[in-house]
């Protein structure tokens, strides 16, 4: 499903569904990239690495399927495909009411 609105803030990314909304932050999606090097670090165990600081600088949408997430440290590899942005937000959710 595509989002109807996307709006991007330097802490956050906002997407509006037909069906609801969802905001996340952006640490959290600088932790959940799933650039190469990103996940290369993750298979090895190793931690990524996310700035306290981190903030959103833009994005680029990928066809109808993503986002491509600028961050202000100069990350930009990431591809979100929508399907993986609503599964970060049902997680976040979940992780709120715990």
């Amino acid at each position: 499903m595509t989002p109807v609105e996307i709006l991007l803030a330097p802490q956050a990314l906002t997407l509006v569904w037909p069906n609801g909304s969802a905001t996340l932050s952006a640490q959290a999606l600088r932790a959940a990239c799933r650039c190469a090097d990103c996940r290369a670090a993750t298979l090895r165990g190793q931690p990524i690495s996310v700035p306290t600081e981190t903030a959103l600088a833009g994005l680029e949408p990928l066809g109808h399927y993503a986002l491509q997430l600028r961050f202000a440290d100069g990350h930009e590899r990431g591809i979100y495909p929508w399907a993986y942005l609503q599964q970060l937000a049902v997680a976040s959710d979940a992780a709120a009411f715990r």
